[in-house]
């Protein structure tokens, strides 16, 4: 069966994405926690969030994928900004376990001058200290193009900090087949060599 879906917006609320995507003949989407761009989040509304998971069970809706806002960088060198994303992370975490069992997507970060290795253990700190035993929400990195101090262009970037993660079973990867190829994996003319 194919898992189709698109990138909805969450100013209306759960059941307001839910009905677009069934709307389209979708079976999942994508949705930012809270303004991408920003840190602000909607309270969450409980009855909106209860009749959300009865349309998606009716609709044999596959995992929703919850993205961070872009703004959220773990690994900033401003200890400031590390301690926002901090914040924000386990705010979205708990969000997520009123619809159990997602995805909630995140960029790695750019270590801004302190050198890829620093960055790859403040990574993998922050989500040591975040992650729950009790949580449902698989945590996702996704791959960068490495523009600037971007980690995660490289596999072995992402490789490395998944390795430093104590609860293993709540990370994986969401591959941006764009960034990935703006990185410089070749994934249209030689996918094998990338595989």
């Amino acid at each position: 069966m194919l898992n189709i879906g698109c990138h909805l917006s969450a100013s209306e609320g759960y059941v307001a994405m839910a009905k677009q995507a069934v709307e389209i003949g979708a079976n999942t989407f994508q949705f930012f926690t809270r303004n991408p761009r920003g840190f602000k989040a909607k309270d969450i509304d409980e009855q909106d969030v209860k009749e959300f998971l009865e349309i998606i069970k009716k609709n044999k809706f596959v995992k929703i994928l919850a993205h961070a806002p872009y703004t959220l960088n773990p690994c900033s060198a401003d200890k400031r900004v590390r301690d926002l994303a901090k914040e924000i992370f386990i705010d979205d975490l708990k969000r997520m376990e009123y619809t159990p069992g997602n995805m909630y997507n995140f960029h790695p970060g750019s270590h801004v001058g302190q050198g890829i290795d620093t960055g790859i253990k403040i990574i993998s700190e922050t989500l040591n200290e975040v992650l729950k035993k009790e949580q449902t929400t698989t945590v996702l990195l996704e791959t960068m193009s490495g523009k600037g101090s971007e980690i995660g262009s490289k596999f072995e970037e992402l490789k490395q900090i998944i390795d430093s993660v104590e609860l293993k079973d709540k990370v994986g990867v969401c591959l941006d087949t764009c960034h990935i190829y703006d990185g410089g994996y070749d994934i249209v003319n030689n996918l094998d060599a990338v595989i």
